[in-house]
């Protein structure tokens, strides 16, 4: 199968949707379903870096044991409160919160979460419009109810489990693997390493590859769904929405790497760094 390399002449003939007006409202919404009571502040890394990807307006839906304090972490983001299980996981939504759900621009389920864990992104999954499941929420029955309106961002053992694979099946035919999941959930693949494939329903497959070994660290996937989910928010296509977060993560990554050295620095680092991107690449 042939794939078409994620190239910057690539993203400049497919120029992101630029804002109709001044205003967040113009941006649009986005609302981030995550956390855990081990992993609470995977959240707060998806909703900084899909603001710093462009989008408006921000809502956070988290654990109540640490949803203040993630409130006052980051005064940009309106924080929900979810009741956790014994588990320590997402317990069932309320009814205004899906409703909240239904009202986003873009929503991001599944950071910080463990697979299948939470009934949350399930309920999500099936009123919200454009969706970009990652993490905890891959799993079919948080997919399957959002199929044609979604993105999924697995690495590789998280695909192996997905299509129940071995990991080194979907290392060596990564290509092949992207594209059946893609027919199969009805979404737009992300299969994220440093060489990341990207795939539609439709066949359609590119790829990018980077040099940047420190992306592979604790958050980083956080914040390349955050990206993805922003981008959405203001307006991209499905696929194209994961071609440009996909690049843009990646030459942060690249960016910090010259700056900081090839590994050791943090994912919250490269938030900083994508709004420079993004303008670079405009």
């Amino acid at each position: 199968m042939d794939a078409t390399r994620v190239t910057r002449t690539l993203l400049q003939r497919w120029p992101l949707p630029a804002p109709d007006g001044s205003s967040k409202k113009d941006r649009g919404r986005v609302v981030v379903i995550g956390g855990s009571r081990g992993v609470p502040g995977a959240a707060l890394l998806s909703g900084d870096a899909a603001l710093r990807a462009g989008a408006g307006k921000l809502m956070t839906f988290t654990g109540a044991e640490s949803a203040s304090t993630l409130g006052v972490a980051m005064p940009e983001s309106g924080m929900e409160a979810v009741a956790l299980g014994d588990d320590g996981e997402l317990g069932t939504l309320t009814a205004g919160q899906v409703d909240t759900v239904r009202k986003a621009d873009a929503v991001l389920v599944g950071p910080g979460m463990a697979t299948g864990a939470s009934p949350a992104p399930a309920q999500a999954a099936r009123v919200a419009g454009a969706v970009v499941a990652d993490a905890g929420s891959l799993h079919a029955d948080a997919l399957v109810p959002a199929a044609g309106r979604l993105v999924i961002t697995p690495h590789v053992p998280e695909m192996a489990d997905l299509m129940d694979l071995r990991p080194d099946d979907v290392s060596r035919r990564g290509a092949d693997v992207a594209i059946e999941a893609a027919r199969h959930f009805n979404a737009v693949v992300v299969l994220k390493g440093p060489t990341t494939w990207i795939a539609t329903p439709d066949r359609t497959l590119w790829v990018h590859h980077v040099d940047a070994p420190g992306l592979g660290t604790s958050g980083s996937g956080d914040v390349l769904a955050g990206v993805l989910t922003g981008l959405l928010a203001r307006g991209a296509s499905l696929p194209q929405a994961a071609l440009w977060g996909v690049a843009v993560h990646a030459r942060a990554g690249r960016r910090l790497g010259r700056r900081a050295g090839r590994v050791g620095f943090l994912a919250r680092e490269l938030l900083p760094v994508i709004p420079r991107i993004l303008a670079s690449l405009d």
